[in-house]
C-alpha cells in the first residue's frame, strides 16, 4: 500500500533556528498516527509545512503519490488535507449549518436570478447529514456556536472537514481542555473516520488518548524525529524517555552507521 502522505527529509528554519531538522515521516490511508513530543520539539513547525502555513527550505512532500508544495493553507484545502486547530475557527455567533459552509454557502435565485438568498434549508440538511454519517447527534442545530459544548464543536470542525471532502486531516490537541466524557467522544470520532478511511495526524500532549486511538506513534525532540513506534509495541513510559531525550533512535543508527 502506498502513503497517502509521504514527508521526506524536511528542514524548516528561522532564522539560525533549525525548527524541522531532516524529519522523514509516512501516513497510509485508514491510519492515525500520533506525533508527540515536549513543547517547541518542532511538531506544529512540521504539520504547518504539510499544510501550507510555512514552506520548507529543504526536502519534499508527497500526497497521493504526487510532490506537492503549497503555497497557502487554501492549496492544502483543495487538495484534500485539512488541520483542525486548536481554537477550530468557527464563528461563535453562528449556528451549526453555517459554520460548516462558512466561506461556501450555498445560495438559491429568485426572479430569474436577480435575487440571491442563502439557502439555509439546503445547508441544514446537508449538515444533518454528514454528522448522522458521525453518529453525532445534537439537540438543535441552530443554535450559535458559542452554546456548544467544547466537544460539540469538535465534532462540528471534524463535521466540516468530512463534508468538504478531506482526504486527510490533521488534527492539533482536539481533546485538550475537554472533560472526560467529551475526550471519549471525541476519541470515538476518530476511530470513525479511521473506519471511514480517513489518514489522520493526531497532535496530542496526552499520552492515554494518542495511545487509544494510534497504530503508530512518531515522537520529536528539539526538530528531529527521534523514534517511531507501533503504539501496540510500546508504552508511556518509553515515550516519555523519547520525549524528554533521554532515548533517541536517530542518534543511536548514525553512531552505527
Amino acid at each position: 500500500m502506498e502513503p497517502m502522505l509521504s514527508v521526506r527529509n524536511l528542514v524548516k528554519r528561522f532564522g539560525g533556528l533549525v525548527a524541522v531538522n531532516r524529519v522523514s515521516l509516512d501516513v497510509y490511508p485508514g491510519e492515525v498516527v500520533g506525533l508527540v513530543g515536549d513543547n517547541a520539539a518542532g511538531k506544529s513547525t512540521l504539520i504547518k509545512c504539510v499544510s501550507g502555513v510555512y514552506h520548507a527550505e529543504e526536502g519534499e512532500i508527497y500526497f497521493e503519490g504526487r510532490r506537492v508544495s503549497f503555497a497557502a493553507p487554501i492549496e492544502a484545502r483543495r487538495a484534500g488535507i485539512e488541520t483542525i486547530y486548536q481554537d477550530l475557527a468557527l464563528a461563535g455567533n453562528l449556528d451549526v449549518p453555517a459554520n460548516i459552509f462558512l466561506g461556501r454557502e450555498v445560495k438559491k435565485r429568485y426572479l430569474g436570478g436577480l435575487i440571491r438568498t442563502l439557502d439555509e434549508d439546503h445547508m441544514l440538511r446537508e449538515s444533518q447529514t454528514v454528522l448522522n454519517s458521525l453518529e453525532i447527534r445534537f439537540p438543535s442545530l441552530t443554535v450559535p456556536i458559542d452554546k456548544l459544548s467544547g466537544g460539540q464543536r469538535q465534532a462540528v470542525a471534524i463535521a466540516r472537514a468530512l463534508y468538504w471532502k478531506a482526504k486527510f486531516i490533521i488534527m492539533d490537541e482536539p481533546t485538550n481542555n475537554l472533560g472526560v466524557v467529551e475526550q471519549r467522544k471525541v476519541l470515538e470520532l476518530i476511530r470513525r473516520l479511521r473506519e471511514q478511511g480517513v489518514p489522520i495526524i493526531l497532535i496530542s500532549h496526552t499520552l492515554p488518548d494518542v495511545f487509544a486511538v494510534t497504530d503508530r506513534i512518531v515522537v520529536m525532540h528539539r526538530g528531529r524525529k527521534v523514534t517511531e513506534k507501533r503504539t501496540a509495541e510500546t508504552n508511556s513510559q518509553e515515550i516519555v524517555q523519547y520525549m524528554v531525550g533521554a532515548l533517541d533512535d536517530t542518534r543511536a543508527q548514525l553512531q552505527e552507521a
